[in-house]
């Protein structure tokens, strides 16, 4: 992590405005308020986990507002998952309104208004994730926006202890670890947004993005095996074959589809990997559930552009080709992507 922003570093005059314009810089415009600009004191640290910008703030007590001005302005398609570390922040988006203690998640969506309150020591983590590699988890996300999240429960708890520690490794792993963590990372998000849904009145697309969960859940857990099919995936999540891929479908994808799409995604990571230099393609291939090494091939340039070996050989010189849209299952969830 990097640190942005110290008022130790800056007049006590100029502290207030200096810290709004990294603020509004390192995540997103708004309009600030506090008591006392010259008593102001604030910190802001960044780092990044492969595509997630993950953001540390600590500041005196203030008040922001994120407007429909701000949205109608705004270019970015992330959405903002905070946790509270210190202090208190009070949330409202949508109609709700959200008490932030030590250890409570929530989600913010940058792309609708809201307004927060900061309590004296107050420090917050944010992470901006792409919205789409965690929409592709739960779907859409706005019934969930600013609405606690409290580790009270082994889902929640094992999600708020993960993310605090990130901001120690962040910018300290290799990329592929980046990669691999980042994955982590948004599935336990994902887990722990649906289990939240629970508790709310339930809803016929909370249904579906609780089944998709478990359906890409079980498809994790079973990658290795050669022998996985869509009866054991749907088993093992608990639906139907037919009810499985029917919400897949929502996603433009399959059981069989996602299968094979994280299947390429685990292998593609492997190839570019120095600490699996190692191992042949064959053995990274049959590791990730693959019988068929002519099959595998062809499925990885069509994903990839290029053979495995060539994928290997280019990943040494950080000279990897550019990923066609038209081609590409997304890796994270499979959902094909259109130009």
């Amino acid at each position: 992590m990097k640190t942005l922003f110290s008022t130790n570093e800056v007049h006590p005059r100029d502290r207030f405005d200096y810290w709004h314009s990294v603020a509004r810089a390192s995540l997103v415009d708004h309009n600030s308020w506090t008591e006392c600009r010259r008593a102001f004191n604030a910190e802001i640290q960044a780092g990044a986990l492969a595509n997630i910008e993950v953001v540390l703030f600590e500041n005196s007590p203030m008040d922001v507002a994120h407007t429909s001005h701000h949205v109608s302005q705004a270019k970015t398609d992330d959405l903002f998952v905070c946790r509270q570390v210190a202090g208190e922040l009070e949330l409202e988006q949508d109609g709700h309104n959200v008490l932030l203690e030590s250890g409570d998640i929530a989600l913010l969506d940058p792309m609708l208004p809201y307004i927060g309150r900061f309590s004296s020591g107050s420090k917050l983590l944010v992470l901006k994730v792409p919205r789409r590699s965690l929409e592709a988890r739960i779907g859409n996300t706005r019934q969930i926006v600013a609405r606690s999240i409290k580790p009270l429960n082994a889902e929640s708890r094992l999600t708020s202890s993960f993310l605090a520690m990130l901001p120690l490794s962040a910018g300290n792993m290799s990329a592929t670890a980046e990669e691999a963590v980042s994955n982590q990372t948004l599935d336990l998000i994902a887990i722990s947004l649906s289990k939240s849904l629970e508790n709310h009145e339930p809803r016929v697309s909370s249904a579906r993005a609780i089944a998709s969960l478990n359906v890409r859940a079980s498809v994790e857990m079973r990658l290795a095996d050669p022998a996985l099919d869509a009866k054991t995936v749907a088993d093992a999540a608990g639906l139907s074959v037919r009810y499985a891929n029917a919400v897949l479908a929502d996603e433009d994808t399959s059981i069989m589809r996602l299968v094979q799409a994280k299947r390429l995604a685990r292998c593609r990571s492997a190839l570019a990997d120095p600490l699996q230099a190692h191992r042949t393609v064959s053995e990274i291939a049959y590791g990730w559930g693959f019988s068929d090494m002519t099959h595998f091939g062809r499925r990885f340039k069509k994903a990839y552009g290029v053979l495995p070996r060539e994928y290997r050989t280019l990943a040494k010189t950080s000279n990897l080709p550019k990923l066609d849209p038209s081609n590409i299952c997304d890796a994270h969830s499979g959902v094909r992507k259109s130009s």
